[in-house]
């Protein structure tokens, strides 16, 4: 059995461990609620804004300027891992390494291969995860969410965006947490660029003959990119909450833990004071009878 002193030290360090959980999750709850708010706000208007994108672009064809429905032989390859700055969060950004190593050495094994699969990451953590699988993000765009806006978001998706027009890619490919609920966050791989056109035999979806005002091209050059920065920015949004949706259940969890261990812990001290006590009365009584004897 440890000393008391001991056990005394480890319930001042437990305590103080559950203190800091404990406002770390209460911060990680007041970030989620303006975050979810964000998501929920952007998530109705990001998919029917794609969902039109899709119509629009099945009837245009690549001769009318819709560069960026242009399906290539799937050659070279632009991964974009979403994850966080920070950890404290589970499996949040480890998940996200793994998901992406899963997909570099199984999906696009050839191209890795050859060596025509890049990794861009969003997120410090994200770029640890992926080094310990041996990937080495060719770019990180860490600094996004010190200031998570719609005008920081379009620089990196105009970026890619550009890149996939020029042929620097064939294909692009984000790897995000989609969130769900604070508890629950799924990891989804989306087909950012080229678009994906709806399927005929999908009949849930329907292909609206639209009239065109002013005209075609400048639905290309107006709408196109405007909605695909939105969904951009829509998966950093639901990458945003699902991280501190993850850092709140943790934390949440981390404060149990810390107050079981510290039952236990006093559970254990007390037994060692009562064990104290009594090898100190032993010790009284014991000299008590020599001196009589």
């Amino acid at each position: 059995m440890a000393g008391i002193k001991e056990i005394r030290n480890r319930i001042a360090s437990v305590s103080s461990t559950q203190k800091i959980t404990s406002a770390m999750k209460m911060v990680s709850a007041a970030k989620l609620r303006k975050a979810q708010q964000a998501v929920l706000q952007m998530r109705p208007y990001s998919e029917k804004l794609q969902e039109i994108l899709r119509n629009v672009s099945s009837g245009l064809e690549s001769s009318e300027g819709n560069a960026y429905a242009v399906a290539r032989p799937e050659n070279k390859i632009l991964v974009v891992a979403v994850a966080s700055n920070s950890g404290l969060c589970g499996g949040f950004n480890t998940n996200i390494g793994k998901a992406v190593a899963t997909l570099v050495k199984t999906d696009y094994a050839k191209q890795n291969t050859a060596g025509n699969v890049t990794v861009y990451a969003i997120g410090k953590k994200v770029c640890d995860s992926l080094k310990s699988k041996g990937i080495v993000a060719s770019k990180s765009f860490s600094e996004i969410f010190d200031t998570l806006t719609y005008a920081e978001a379009s620089k990196i998706s105009t970026e890619i965006m550009n890149d996939f027009v020029a042929g620097t890619y064939d294909k692009v490919v984000v790897v995000y947490n989609k969130f769900k609920n604070a508890a629950t966050q799924i990891i989804t791989t989306t087909q950012y660029l080229p678009i994906v056109q709806e399927e005929s035999g999908n009949t849930a979806s329907f292909n609206y003959d639209y009239i065109f005002e002013p005209n075609k091209e400048y639905i290309v050059n107006e709408l196109i990119p405007k909605s695909l920065k939105t969904q951009f920015f829509s998966i950093l949004l639901d990458s945003y909450a699902s991280e501190h949706g993850a850092r709140m259940t943790a934390m949440h969890k981390a404060t149990d833990n810390a107050g079981t261990l510290l039952k236990d812990l006093k559970i254990e001290y007390n037994k060692a004071r009562q064990a104290a006590i009594t090898n100190e009365l032993n010790e009284i009584v014991s000299g008590a009878n020599a001196l009589q004897g």
